[in-house]
């Protein structure tokens, strides 16, 4: 909680997972999202400032919408924690919202929900003018099978068939809103709602998908995973390149509401 002396302010960021290594400051000066923030918020305090965001994001995977909350004596209005902040960004970060949070506000632990979108080519050859911003399979996907998957996700459920070894959540056990699949000119949508996730359980849930889409496992085969709970049975992780986070859901009293994805995220009609 923020002091009497301190203001709370909360942002939302986009980024470009590809030029970063992860959210989390690293030691050796290896560049990150949180690193490049944290620098340019200083600038415009003239102090130090640390941030706690939402939920990390591994190397390469992206952001339409991250939220972070800092605490600062200095006194700036919000267009300084866009406008200045945004002048003192390295290339691939960018402040698209601030505003005074309420001093009890926690960017983490008051978020009740996470979306992820995971855009994918299936195409036999990969287009070079998508490399980092969509996932990429050779194989020839069947989209209705990999729906029925995904609809299986739903619900309160024991995730560690899609947990990554190095997880450190406390518990595997999630619940998925919702889970929605759409196709439009050789392009795969994977929208995913939940309450929280676990580290790298997008990624190896398209992993898994990929492979009821190829005809490499069944949906009764998917189904059996989950029940598994085991990731040693699963596909391999897929690569983070078409991975977004495109929100965070807090409750209302704190006056930040969800933006939609951006239209070029997903440029179809009929999309999600």
């Amino acid at each position: 909680m923020s002091t009497p002396d301190t203001q709370r302010w909360a942002l939302t960021l986009s980024y470009d997972g590809s030029r970063f290594y992860g959210w989390q400051k690293q030691a050796g000066g290896v560049p990150t999202v949180q690193t490049g923030l944290e620098k340019a918020l200083a600038q415009i305090a003239g102090e130090a400032v640390s941030t706690i965001v939402a939920g990390r994001t591994d190397t390469g995977v992206h952001a339409t919408a991250q939220v972070v909350h800092f605490d600062t004596a200095a006194v700036r209005p919000a267009q300084a924690w866009i406008r200045g902040v945004n002048a003192n960004l390295p290339e691939g970060i960018a402040v698209l919202h601030a505003q005074q949070a309420a001093p009890e506000f926690h960017a983490r632990f008051d978020a009740y929900g996470r979306h992820y979108r995971y855009l994918l080519e299936s195409s036999p050859v990969r287009s070079p003018l998508l490399k980092h911003r969509v996932g990429w399979t050779h194989l020839k996907l069947d989209i209705e099978p990999m729906r029925r998957a995904a609809a299986l996700l739903v619900g309160e459920q024991d995730f560690s068939s899609f947990r990554a070894a190095e997880c450190q959540a406390k518990s595997p056990v999630k619940t998925i809103y919702s889970a929605e699949i759409a196709y439009g000119r050789g392009l795969i949508c994977l929208d995913l709602h939940g309450n929280a996730f676990l580290h790298h359980m997008v990624r190896n849930i398209m992993g898994a998908l990929v492979y009821v889409g190829s005809g490499r496992l069944s949906v009764e085969g998917f189904a059996a995973l989950i029940r598994e709970r085991s990731r040693l049975k699963a596909p391999p992780t897929f690569m983070p390149d078409g991975l977004y986070l495109t929100g965070v859901d807090y409750p209302p009293e704190f006056g930040l509401p969800v933006p939609p994805p951006p239209d070029w995220l997903w440029p179809f009609e009929g999309g999600l």
